[in-house]
């Protein structure tokens, strides 16, 4: 007659004891480890919409549509092609606006589910109305350059229309790009063109 091991002894009575090692995944939600790549998630205060993600994306999992009539850039990230890389959460310029989170469950029924979208106002030319980047963009640049801020009309004015201390842009400003308009929001090109010409 052979004799049970007594290791195999132990864990039997360890598993009368504790109960099973299997998890009840499809009936409890299992948590995930600490630092489980799990989906990437928007956080909309500290995201400042410049597309860092999406230009570091492998598989484009992240879109950019930039809407000049409404005046917004709406970044889009896609779930279902999604592979979890962690890019852009290590390219994000704020390292607070993109971040993987330990939800790993994310089966669904429909693709349009499986879609997070952020909206950012837009920053437009004054001159040509071309996109200069987002509001959140510009203040968070001029925050961190200090008063190098000031050497650049269009950080310092977005800095000082964040704090309230600057009118609105003036509408109706000639296409002829003129000295008086290098003190307004413009694009490189437009800025270039009014120094030329002043």
């Amino acid at each position: 007659m052979k004799y049970p091991k007594l290791r195999e002894l132990k864990e039997a009575i360890r598993a009368l004891i504790k109960g099973p090692v299997t998890i009840k995944f499809p009936y409890a939600p299992s948590p995930a480890f600490e630092k489980f790549r799990g989906r990437p998630k928007f956080y909309k205060d500290e995201c400042v919409g410049c597309t860092a993600c999406a230009q570091v994306c492998p598989v484009g999992a992240i879109e950019v549509e930039d809407d000049k009539k409404l005046g917004t850039r709406t970044l889009k990230l896609r779930y279902d092609t999604c592979i979890f890389c962690g890019n852009c959460q290590a390219n994000c310029l704020t390292q607070e606006g993109i971040k993987l989170s330990t939800e790993y469950d994310l089966a669904t029924y429909k693709r349009e589910e499986a879609v997070e979208k952020v909206e950012k106002k837009l920053v437009l030319c004054s001159c040509c109305g071309e996109v200069v980047a987002p509001e959140d963009h510009l203040v968070w640049v001029a925050k961190h350059v200090g008063s190098a801020a000031y050497s650049n009309p269009t950080l310092y004015l977005a800095y000082l229309k964040d704090l309230n201390l600057a009118y609105e842009d003036l509408k109706g400003i000639s296409q002829e790009s003129a000295r008086d308009q290098r003190m307004s929001v413009v694009c490189t090109s437009c800025r270039r063109k009014t120094t030329l010409k002043g």
